[in-house]
């Protein structure tokens, strides 16, 4: 895809900044079944909270490196030390509750794996396994959270996660294809 086609119509909340244009074209509501991917994102999103999307995007090589590929087993055994080294990483976004967030996020990973759990069969249930097709005309009509991203906040909270409000969870559950929320009128809508 050229990413300075004009004429390609994309959805209306899109900024011009190519990153973010790249990011909605490729994987934006793409449909993620993965586990430890769909960790990631989920910690990504967290990180978001009262950021942008683009200033994490921008860091998530940064993250990636810092977080050791995201992996929860390497996560979930961070010391002090690894700790204060996260903190005094320019690369990411430095804050002390999302930081340990993510470190007790992966101990929760472990122990939902520990029990047998999968991690993307519980995520997926939220939505019966198949993505929500919503038709919205326009960004504007977009909710920032559904009934399926409480149930979801709700019972990630239950299994001792952080930083999973139920806005955090719906922006999750668009960006990994769970809901697509692309606009009708997008080109990606019909292609996810």
């Amino acid at each position: 895809m050229n990413t300075d086609d004009t004429t390609v119509h994309r959805c209306s909340w899109l900024s011009g900044d190519p990153d973010y244009i790249a990011y909605h074209d490729e994987e934006w509501g793409v449909p993620i079944l993965h586990s430890l991917v769909l960790f990631e994102k989920l910690t990504l999103d967290g990180f978001q909270a009262g950021l942008s999307w683009l200033t994490i995007l921008r860091k998530r090589k940064n993250f990636r490196i810092a977080f050791d590929e995201f992996q929860p087993e390497k996560i979930a055994k961070y010391t002090e030390r690894k700790f204060d080294a996260l903190m005094a990483d320019a690369g990411i976004v430095r804050n002390r509750s999302k930081i340990n967030a993510t470190i007790g996020n992966a101990q929760a990973y472990l122990a939902m794996h520990k029990g047998g759990e999968d991690f993307s069969e519980f995520l997926w249930g939220f939505v019966g396994g198949q993505p929500i097709r919503n038709t919205w005309k326009s960004w504007q009509d977009i909710a920032a959270e559904t009934p399926e991203s409480e149930a979801m906040s709700k019972a990630l909270k239950v299994k001792g996660f952080k930083f999973v409000g139920p806005t955090i969870c719906y922006a999750f559950m668009q960006a990994v294809g769970m809901v697509n929320d692309h606009e009708k009128s997008c080109f990606r809508y019909d292609q996810v």
